[in-house]
């Protein structure tokens, strides 16, 4: 005949303990990678958003200084919106088909914007953040071949 045997130690919710601690170590991890791909998204959104304003802000000017200035302002206000400050050296703006074409009958406008994103709760060694992603964005915006022309 079998007998049966207890064990000395009990086991009384130990099994909701292990659950917790279990869903804790893979919750973090995957909270992480959450916050990591939309403050990327976050950043790639504002940059295409940034260079389409800037784009439209500089055709609409009388003149090219007006124009980018009015540009910068613009991108500024489109990365704020999403969170983002645009630095200095950001943003790129060219005329094409030449550098003297701008807000020319013809013309076209290229406003790029590259940028490095820092994830999250990263430390910073140098003064830079030691993981980040390089957000780009480009759009390019005509002038129009029957405009009058700028100043």
């Amino acid at each position: 005949m079998a007998t049966l045997r207890c064990s000395s130690r009990r086991q009384d919710g130990s099994a909701l303990v292990e659950l917790t601690w279990l869903a804790l170590l893979l919750l973090i991890p995957l909270v992480y990678v959450v916050i990591s791909i939309v403050t990327v998204q976050r950043s790639a959104f504002g940059a295409t958003e940034a260079t389409r304003a800037a784009g439209r802000a500089y055709l609409l000017a009388p003149d090219v200084a007006t124009a980018e200035l009015r540009a910068y302002q613009a991108a500024q206000v489109a990365m704020g919106d999403q969170g983002v400050e645009l630095g200095p050296g950001e943003l790129v703006i060219t005329c094409g088909p030449t550098v003297q074409s701008c807000l020319q009958p013809g013309s076209t406008v290229e406003v790029r914007i590259e940028l490095e994103v820092g994830l999250p709760l990263t430390p910073a060694l140098f003064g830079h953040s030691a993981a980040s992603v390089s957000v780009d964005a480009r759009h390019v915006e005509p002038y129009g071949v029957f405009r009058e022309a700028g100043s």
